[in-house]
């Protein structure tokens, strides 16, 4: 039995140490691998590490071996290839929603995904400390509360907050908390939303889930199923602006050819372009107006306008004309 034991010990030494220090540029001979097992107090000879490195091939693992100077054996693949972990480091790190705290655990967790050298090109010129970045610790366990919610088809109460002048977070409605129909969330512009059904108003709202505090799932059995049964997100993010509610409206923009790049990227190419002359097009699609929207199109500059609806284009000069006299 001891025997046994010994064995699997020493077949998953053989495999964390493979795991953990080797890659193509970084080969492991049977030699370094006798030697670190002598170190873990394991006795064993070659024939035994062949036999160890046959069976952990045969369970999956990516176990290659090559006679190039420096010859050895390395894992060829894993579940992750390098790109794709950079890539996931680079997403934590630049996320609003996840905290500095959470950043470096969560990379230390990646980095663990990969070889000891490869690890560090992990670390990234991508700074965390001076990101933007959340300052509630909870917000991994209010996501998964808002999933079981889902999940059991059942409402949510919780206390949500803002900001102050004093940059202090301070609880909305008094304190008192608020119940909605969670139905689903979305991440828009780095920021996690909740998006629900509040059945006093009779509308589908949305939250941010950093802002939420106290979340409790409660027996009552959802309520929105009508509002949300061909609910598509996609387009939903292409009509809200910043998650910024308003009337939606179908509005018509002329745009000048340059401007093509921005109107696809907000819109999807599935928008209809309706070329007018040669240095102007035109699309009509449905958007959320809001103050966010017409952020957006002071941005584009003077190579935009809105042609319709009438009411749409007195929103928008109500907008600026209000803009510049605060400017006066």
């Amino acid at each position: 039995m001891a025997k046994s034991v010994a064995s699997k010990k020493r077949t998953l030494s053989i495999m964390e140490t493979l795991l953990e220090k080797s890659d193509e540029a970084h080969r492991l001979s049977t030699n370094d691998l006798l030697e670190m097992l002598e170190r873990e107090g394991i006795s064993t000879n070659r024939k035994s590490i062949y036999d160890d490195i046959e069976t952990l091939k045969e369970w999956g693992l990516d176990i290659l071996y090559t006679k190039e100077k420096p010859a050895g054996y390395y894992v060829g693949s894993r579940k992750f290839e390098l790109p794709e972990l950079k890539l996931l480091v680079d997403a934590v790190q630049s996320s609003k929603f996840i905290t500095v705290k959470k950043s470096r655990k969560l990379i230390k967790k990646l980095e663990s995904l990969a070889s000891v050298s490869e690890a560090k090109q992990l670390q990234r010129n991508v700074y965390i400390t001076n990101r933007n970045k959340t300052l509630n610790e909870s917000i991994y366990y209010n996501v998964d509360k808002i999933h079981d919610a889902i999940l059991s088809d059942a409402k949510i109460r919780f206390v949500y907050y803002k900001w102050n002048t004093d940059k202090e977070l301070i609880p909305r409605n008094n304190g008192n908390p608020f119940v909605v129909s969670p139905w689903a969330l979305t991440w828009d512009d780095e920021n996690y939303y909740l998006l629900a059904y509040d059945g006093e108003s009779g509308i589908v709202k949305h939250y941010r889930v950093d802002k939420m505090r106290s979340i409790g799932l409660l027996k009552e059995k959802r309520e929105g199923k009508a509002e949300f049964a061909d609910f598509d997100m996609a387009s939903f993010a292409k009509i809200t602006f910043g998650m910024y509610g308003g009337k939606r409206e179908h509005v018509t923009l002329e745009c000048e050819n340059n401007l093509i790049g921005a109107i696809l990227d907000r819109f999807g190419t599935d928008v209809i372009i309706q070329k007018t002359d040669r240095e102007h097009f035109r699309i009509r699609q449905e958007v959320s107006v809001s103050g966010q929207f017409f952020g957006w199109l002071v941005g584009l500059g003077a190579g935009v306008r809105i042609v319709s609806p009438q009411n749409v284009v007195d929103a928008m000069e109500h907008r600026l004309e209000e803009m510049l006299g605060r400017s006066k």
